[in-house]
């Protein structure tokens, strides 16, 4: 459970308790709010408000509701859908209806909470700013519509707000906030929120918490946002924010959470970031940041998460960054880096992934890393290192996840490979020749196998079915020969080692395919198959039919005969069947074209005949030419003897 819930369940059960200390008769003007509040909620299966009944007193019998020892006016409204129960666990339940605009009667109200009910619609009722003692309100996780009341203008003693995960729209005025200086927390996330980032947000002083992620704010992020002393916590992310990350963000010394990502920040990271001297977690991904890491990046004494993919940045690394000794996470990749891999990595001792794939990184990998013991995923793929072999000294480390595609790897796999426990393994698009070795049988570890695009040429040895652990296999475009249904019988250990995916696609395999490929138990969950462009002989199996997780079936080019089989229409979950150029036959069966997920579908340069049954999805013509039997919509219509 997210810890911030945690934390706000936990001091709602405070207020909770409050109540059971008031006892004085609830004030009328109060429970006849209560009451139009209840008559607005059209379900309540856990029976929230079960307690609440117009012949008991509301400060006594009413759940959720704390009055005022002496006046008996409500303090406390708190009825949310997540809360904990009697015996201490976290309860889960929700509340349909709408907000009644009579809540604005209670005029002592302290504390309302709806939050996590999940049904609540409608809009927010203005009214509610009338409640100038408020201090706390909570309405997130509903389904309200509708603007941010401009009247919450007025609730000047308000410290938390948050109202994420709902629809609401509209511009956030800057009028709104002007005047909320005791305001520490400000959840708007998770809404259809457009317009500028209000710049009045820079006169909450009191502001700890910012959250406005995932919405459509645009606009550049206010400077004065550089004045909140106090922010420990700001997302931003998943906007359409503009502009550059202002030089004023360095006065956030408090800050421990800094998210900005997937926006349109452009510029360049500014040089006072190193003035976030608590921050622990930092993310700029996804936007258009441009040029150099500064070099006082290497001042931030708590960082973990330091994560940077996905922009225009270049540029060497400055080797301060081997200075960050908290790092546990570096996430690099896809930005235009250039240089060598700093050797200062080797302080990094705590890190325990390193991506710097996607970049210009050149030269060889620093054999300091392997010093890096609590290293668990290395990703260097699609940079010019010219590797030419795999350093040894990474069978020194404790990899889990080993990516080194397209760095210039050759010749054959390095035996010492058995000895690591490397679960994810990708060296595709390299060099790597001659044959696929039987002692990669001892990889038992592995998960994920990519060794696509290289110049494997055998037949897969019989040692492959002892790689129980297997999900994903990616061996397209090699020049492996024999049987692959060695690979569909290997042995598995449910649910683990069950297929997720395969592409075996552009080899030399041969051969039919396994009849009993929908049987075997390591097939039993695949998802996607794609065994196209390899001489295969047969036909398509029709235990295939069995594969019922299967989503992507593509055998173009194999050369299979016979017919498609009708079992294939029991796969509910097909949304791809590609069947092009082969030698199938017969007729296509409706229940396989009437599939109710099936999106692509392309039997092309067969031997099919008869009409194309009806069809709810439309499939372009191209998808059936080339058969000449064939006819009927979208095709031209059929010729009746």
């Amino acid at each position: 459970m997210d810890i911030s819930i945690l934390r706000k369940v936990l001091s709602l059960t405070f207020f909770l308790s409050l109540s059971l200390l008031f006892s004085d008769a609830c004030h009328e003007v109060d429970r006849e709010a209560l009451l139009h509040f209840k008559r607005n909620i059209i379900a309540d299966p856990s029976k929230l408000l079960r307690s609440w009944s117009s012949s008991s007193d509301c400060c006594i019998s009413w759940e959720g509701v704390g009055c005022d020892t002496t006046s008996g006016r409500v303090l406390n409204l708190t009825r949310p859908g997540l809360f904990i129960g009697n015996d201490e666990f976290f309860i889960d339940t929700s509340m349909s209806g709408t907000l009644s605009p009579y809540l604005g009667n209670l005029s002592f109200l302290q504390v309302l909470d709806l939050s996590n009910l999940k049904d609540l619609k409608g809009p927010i009722p203005s009214e509610l700013g009338k409640l100038s003692h408020l201090t706390h309100l909570f309405l997130d996780t509903n389904q309200l519509k509708g603007p941010l009341p401009f009247t919450f203008r007025h609730l000047h003693r308000l410290k938390k707000l948050h109202v994420s995960d709902n629809f609401l729209s509209g511009v956030v005025s800057p009028s709104v906030f002007e005047s909320l200086t005791s305001l520490s927390e400000l959840g708007l996330a998770g809404n259809h929120f457009s317009g500028s980032v209000p710049t009045s947000i820079g006169n909450l002083t009191s502001l700890t918490k910012l959250d406005i992620h995932g919405n459509h704010f645009s606009g550049s992020i206010p400077y004065g946002i550089g004045k909140l002393k106090s922010l420990k916590y700001i997302d931003l992310s998943e906007n359409h924010i503009s502009g550059i990350i202002p030089e004023s963000i360095g006065g956030l010394s408090e800050l421990v959470l800094l998210y900005l990502n997937q926006n349109q920040i452009t510029g360049m990271i500014p040089s006072s970031i190193s003035g976030l001297t608590s921050l622990y977690y930092c993310r700029l991904s996804e936007n258009k940041l441009k040029g150099s890491l500064p070099s006082s990046i290497g001042k931030l004494p708590n960082i973990q998460r330091l994560i940077l993919e996905n922009n225009r940045l270049s540029g060497k690394l400055p080797s301060t960054i081997g200075k960050l000794t908290t790092l546990t996470d570096i996430f690099f990749s896809n930005n235009h880096f250039t240089g060598k891999i700093p050797s200062s990595f080797e302080n990094l001792l705590n890190l325990q992934t390193l991506d710097l794939s996607r970049n210009r990184f050149s030269g060889k990998i620093p054999p300091q890393l392997s010093k890096l013991q609590s290293l668990q995923s290395l990703d260097l793929s699609f940079n010019p290192l010219g590797l030419v072999y795999i350093p040894k000294f990474i069978s020194k480390m404790k990899l889990f996840r080993l990516k080194l595609a397209k760095t210039g790897i050759e010749g054959h796999l390095p035996k010492w490979l058995t000895s690591t426990s490397i679960s994810i393994l990708d060296l595709s698009s390299n060099g790597l020749n001659g044959k696929l070795p039987h002692w990669i049988g001892n990889m038992t570890n592995l998960s994920f196998l990519n060794l696509s695009n290289n110049g494997f040429h055998s037949s897969i040895p019989a040692e492959f079915k002892n790689l129980s652990l297997l999900m994903d296999l990616d061996l397209h475009s090699n020049m492996l020969t024999g049987h692959m249904n060695v690979i569909f019988s290997k042995e598995s250990q449910n649910p683990l080692g069950q297929f997720n995916s395969i592409d075996l696609s552009n080899n030399m395999f041969s051969g039919p395919i396994d009849k009993n490929i929908g049987d075997r138990p390591a097939m039993a969950t695949i998802k996607s198959l794609t065994l196209s462009h390899n001489p295969l002989s047969g036909g398509i199996p029709e235990s295939m039919g069995k594969l019922s997780e299967l989503q992507i079936l593509k055998l173009m080019g194999n050369g299979l005969s016979g017919k498609i089989p009708m079992e294939l229409g029991n796969v509910e979950k097909l949304s791809t069947i590609i069947l092009s150029r082969n030698e199938l036959r017969g007729n296509i069966p409706k229940q396989v074209l009437n599939l109710i997920n099936l999106k692509e579908f392309n039997v092309s340069g067969n031997l099919l005949s008869g009409m194309i049954p009806p069809h709810k999805t439309t499939f372009p013509a191209s998808a059936f030419l080339g058969n000449h039997g064939l006819c009927g919509p979208p095709l031209p219509p059929c010729k009746h003897s």
